[in-house]
Parts: C-alpha cells; structure tokens; sequence
C-alpha cells in the first residue's frame, strides 16, 4: 500500500486490528463503517471518496459484520456510521444516514478545527 494512495482514495479493512493500526499511523482518520447490501452505504461511499480528496483525512472503509467486536467497540448500532479519529482517539461520530460530501466535509472540519 502506497502512501500517496492513503490521501487520494479509501483503503478497505478486514479487520479491528488492521483498523487500528491505520488509526495508530495517521493524525486524522474517518471511518465508514458499512454493510454489504447497504443502499445507504453504497452511495455514501463516492461522498467518503470526495472526503478523502478535499481534507487531510485518511477515510477508511471497514465491514464491521467481518469482525464483530468492532460493533460493540464503537457501538455501531446503523450504517453507514461514520467515525473521526484524531490522534488515535474516537473525536466525533456521525450516524444520520446518507449525507452528501459538503455535510460530511465540514463535519470532519468542524470536529477537528482544522481548516
């Protein structure tokens, strides 16, 4: 896996353990929690992409349904759920559904105080 690929696209997770070592590596990490069959989560997933462009976050996407104790780690109760780490620790979680890139970009602006 190449650094530039990290700031430009998604990276896809089996696990909690490679989940946390990518939160462990970056600064500001969001991750799109989904389901397979998800409607929802289908079209979130070009909005995390557009994320992962226009901010310094590196988006992750991961299957929780893959591993278990993730659901009860970040109590995931419906996807997608999106979670923002900063610095290794859970800084904001957004849970509402679809939203489109303008919302979910200023949700990881607004949570961080980055600009």
């Amino acid at each position: 896996m190449s650094e530039q690929s990290d700031s430009d696209k998604p990276l896809r997770v089996e696990d909690g353990k490679e989940l946390d070592r990518i939160i462990d590596q970056h600064g500001l990490v969001l991750v799109d929690c989904y389901t397979k069959g998800c409607t929802l989560c289908q079209a979130i997933e070009p909005v995390v992409g557009n994320v992962a462009r226009v901010t310094d976050a590196t988006v992750v996407m991961v299957n929780p349904a893959n591993d278990l104790s993730l659901v009860e780690e970040y109590a995931i109760r419906s996807v997608p759920t999106l979670l923002l780490f900063e610095n290794g620790q859970l800084v904001g979680r957004m849970a509402d559904g679809f939203q489109g890139t303008d919302a979910v970009v200023e949700f990881v602006r607004a949570t961080t105080k980055r600009e």
